[in-house]
Formats: structure tokens, C-alpha cells, sequence
């Protein structure tokens, strides 16, 4: 079926996804490979959490690492709005919805709203951050793949059309998409807010899982020294899939699990979607040079595994649908 027309004056606006947090087993062996490997700057910690933010961001953080008893799932999805107002706006959108709403308190974070979409996923909403001075030309502090900016989520859903509808409703705009053929259903769709090519994306299977949170790179060649160094550091066997130039995006890419099974993507080299009425590209699922333009399919792993949201039960989809997966 087509994609939803955009909704270009939704009832409250959001710029960006901002953070996210990921529950772990050791925080001493996630800060390893989350500063020393990937290159996050810690803004604060304590014995239960570590607050991290990527070269370029201003606002206090863009990962939260959270020692827990249930490693390997995520906690909740942030995003952030124009204005205060729209915190307001978007608690009486959401409880229109039927969706849970309540207000409350994160550290270093203005007045938040916790929600979750149609789906279950933890979702939290606010205006005001903590400002750090700015570290982007401190190039003493770069190390590990030089992350910029936290970019993208992508999410496994049991109905990429019902995702796609309830996200396009309050303002995420389709960039590009995936369908099955035979079904006409979709397979996989890329949304955005901040002009990119996606804030959010989702992606067919079992759901509600994140299959992955993405950062921002200054180029390829970071992405050959990440993996120059996670191959002489023991992380071998955390690369995932990679590196290779996607179809969709056009970006340069490299897959890598964290010490829970966290999936992290280093991308790079997308393009800008800043035109409201810019046509979504649509995709055939069996199309090699969808996954990747070079042809290379994705292994197994990649269509199967992601990390659960903490409390929240899955579905598996009923779409039966496969893309091309390497033997």
C-alpha cells in the first residue's frame, strides 16, 4: 500500500531524536567500549549510570548507560521538541491515542513526558537540556571513530504500515521505503524530522525490539580505523556486518554489537531531506542493492536479532515475507 502523506502541521513538533537508554550488565565494560572504542565523551557518572554525549552535541547527553538488573534491553527513546508548549500539546495528542502519558524526572532534562507509540515503544519527549560548552575543536579529546552526533534509530516492528502511520501523524515525513511485492505491505520504511534521512526507522520482525542507534562520522576512513582497532583491542568478534555503502541512504555504514548485544551503527554520508515535498524512493525488497549498493547481503543475524524494551512484550509479524540474506 502507499506510504501515508505527511503531515506537515502536526499537533505539536518535534525537531530530533536526542538520546537513548540502554540498560547494562558491567557499566565498567560498556565505558570501556563506549569511550575508548567508539569515542563518546562521559558528561557525568555514579555507580549506576553514565552519561555520555558525541563531539559535536551541546546538550548534556545522547546515551545514558544504565546498570540493570535486565542487561541487553532499552529503557526508553527520547526526542526533542521547538518549544515547551509542545510537551502540552504532545501529552493531550498522545492521550488522544489512547497511549499512557506522565511527566517525570530525568536528570539534566527540563520538564519530560514518557509515552510510548502504538507499539509499546518507550518513547520520552522534552524541551529543555543541560548546555556544555562546546568540544568540537578540542581534537585532543577525538579517539576510537570520531563520533560527531548520535543520528538514527531503527526499530523491528510486527506492522511497519501501522509504525509508519502513527509516526507520519504527528509529523515524521517518509524518505524511503520497502515493499513486498506480493503483499504490497511494507517491509521496511526510513522517517525523519531533523532533514536527514531518518530520525526513526522501522524495520519487519518481532516487535517492538531496537535493532539499532546510530551515530554520525566524519568519514569512511573513521570507520576502516574503528575497525583497525576493534580488531587489535579483542573486539573482533563485536563486528557485525560492514563496512559497505547502503542503498537506501546512500550512507556508508559498519554494524557492531556492545558488550549486551546493543547494536550500533557508525554511518556517514547520507543526504539531505529538508523539502517538505520530497517523494519518498521506494525499494523492492528482493533488490540486492537495496541492503547494500555493492550487492553484499546482510547476514542472518542482522534480520533476527535486537535488543528488547524493558517490560514491553513482542509480537511477530505476520508479514512472511525475506530479503536476500547472506548463505
Amino acid at each position: 500500500m502507499p506510504v501515508p502523506a505527511p503531515n506537515l502541521y502536526p499537533d505539536f513538533n518535534t525537531i530530533r531524536l536526542s538520546h537513548v537508554c540502554l540498560n547494562v550488565k558491567d557499566l565498567a565494560a560498556s565505558r570501556k567500549f563506549y569511550t575508548d572504542i567508539l569515542g563518546l565523551q562521559v558528561t557525568d557518572e555514579d555507580d549506576s549510570r553514565i552519561y555520555l554525549r558525541a563531539m559535536e552535541e551541546r546538550g548534556h547527553h545522547c546515551v545514558i548507560l544504565q546498570k540493570s538488573d535486565q542487561p541487553g534491553t532499552v529503557e526508553v527513546m527520547g526526542f526533542k521538541t521547538f518549544d515547551e508548549d509542545d510537551l502540552d500539546r504532545a501529552e493531550a495528542y498522545f492521550k488522544a491515542k489512547g497511549r499512557p502519558t506522565e511527566w517525570v524526572e530525568r536528570p539534566y532534562q527540563g520538564r519530560t513526558l514518557l509515552t510510548s507509540d502504538n507499539i509499546g515503544i518507550p518513547l520520552e519527549f522534552y524541551h529543555k537540556m543541560d548546555r556544555l560548552a562546546p568540544i568540537h575543536q578540542k581534537y585532543a579529546l577525538y579517539r576510537g571513530v570520531k563520533p560527531l552526533r548520535i543520528d538514527h534509530f531503527n526499530c523491528f516492528t510486527h506492522d511497519v504500515d501501522a509504525s509508519v502511520a502513527f509516526y507520519s501523524d504527528f509529523g515524521f515525513r517518509v524518505t524511503e521505503y520497502t515493499e513486498d511485492e506480493d503483499s504490497k505491505k511494507l517491509w521496511a520504511a526510513w522517517l525523519h524530522r531533523k532533514g536527514g534521512v531518518h530520525d526513526m526507522a522501522f524495520t519487519n520482525g518481532t516487535g517492538p525490539r531496537m535493532h539499532h542507534v546510530a551515530f554520525w562520522v566524519p568519514t569512511p576512513l573513521n570507520i576502516i580505523d574503528l575497525l583497525d582497532l576493534m580488531s587489535t583491542t579483542g573486539y573482533v568478534s563485536n563486528i557485525e556486518r560492514g563496512p559497505g555503502r547502503h542503498g537506501i541512504s546512500n550512507a556508508f555504514f559498519l554494524y557492531v554489537l556492545d558488550p549486551d548485544g546493543h547494536r550500533i551503527e557508525i554511518y556517514c554520508s547520507d543526504y539531505q531531506t529538508v523539502d517538505p515535498d520530497l517523494e519518498p524512493i521506494k525499494w523492492d525488497l528482493k533488490d540486492p542493492q537495496r541492503q547494500t549498493l555493492w550487492g553484499a547481503p546482510a547476514p542472518e543475524s542482522w534480520f533476527k536479532h535486537g535488543t528488547t524494551f524493558a517490560g514491553v512484550e513482542t509480537k511477530d509479524s505476520a508479514l512472511a515475507a525475506s530479503p536476500i540474506i547472506a548463505p
